[in-house]
């Protein structure tokens, strides 16, 4: 039967919202808010993979310069607080960074699809009839919700590979990094772990650099 015009444009019915945060607390309940958020620990996430990835370069000059390197994290702040106090503080922010991120994206994500939901409703249209949609996403953001996972499931494994040595067993030797990623990559299922995951990260942060300058205003076509 079709649906009378007042039956195709009604209002739907106005909800009340949920107890209102302070301030500034309150500006992650929106959905700008929310984007913000992501954009800036997206930010503070890839300003880590390119110090982690400069860092790790020192494995190409030799045992005894990557041991240099990972022995001057240990010791930031000097004799001012304890050996590895500024490390486990600088891995609590990130860590911290990691879940707001994730928090954001799976919001956001389902305030979208909530919003798409009652769009079709009250006009009575199918967004996605035709495949138009579909077709406008850039392949990169059709990914997201693959490579996100994919880089999850890989920070938890590189923990375990290199920082827990639960993947290399009795051949992991703490406090000897050089030793322990000659020995992970030697495996050739690990190498191509690490391989697939790069891959991930760089998907990611393709799309996700291009949603940083859509949420920060950067390319709006005044500019």
């Amino acid at each position: 039967m079709a649906q009378t015009t007042d039956q195709r444009y009604r209002v739907a019915p106005v909800r009340p919202r949920g107890r209102e945060w302070p301030f500034p607390l309150n500006l992650y309940q929106s959905a700008v808010g929310r984007k913000w958020v992501m954009a800036l620990t997206g930010i503070g996430l890839i300003g880590f993979v390119i110090v982690h990835m400069v860092g790790n370069l020192h494995v190409y000059e030799g045992p005894a310069r990557m041991h240099e390197y990972a022995e001057s994290l240990r010791t930031i702040g000097g004799g001012l607080v304890p050996k590895g106090g500024v490390l486990w503080l600088m891995r609590l922010g990130l860590f911290t960074m990691f879940v707001v991120h994730l928090h954001s994206a799976i919001t956001l994500s389902r305030m979208s699809g909530n919003a798409s939901e009652k769009a079709g409703r009250i006009s009575g249209a199918k967004k996605y009839e035709g495949g138009r949609d579909h077709v406008a996403a850039t392949y990169a953001s059709r990914t997201m919700r693959w490579t996100g996972p994919i880089i999850a499931l890989f920070v938890l494994f590189h923990l375990a590979d290199l920082t827990w040595g639960w993947w290399l067993g009795d051949d992991f030797v703490s406090g000897d990094p050089y030793h322990n990623v000659a020995e992970s990559m030697g495996y050739l299922p690990v190498a191509i772990i690490y391989v697939v995951a790069n891959i991930a990260l760089a998907w990611h942060v393709f799309h996700g650099a291009w949603s940083m300058f859509q949420s920060l205003g950067v390319n709006n076509p005044r500019y």
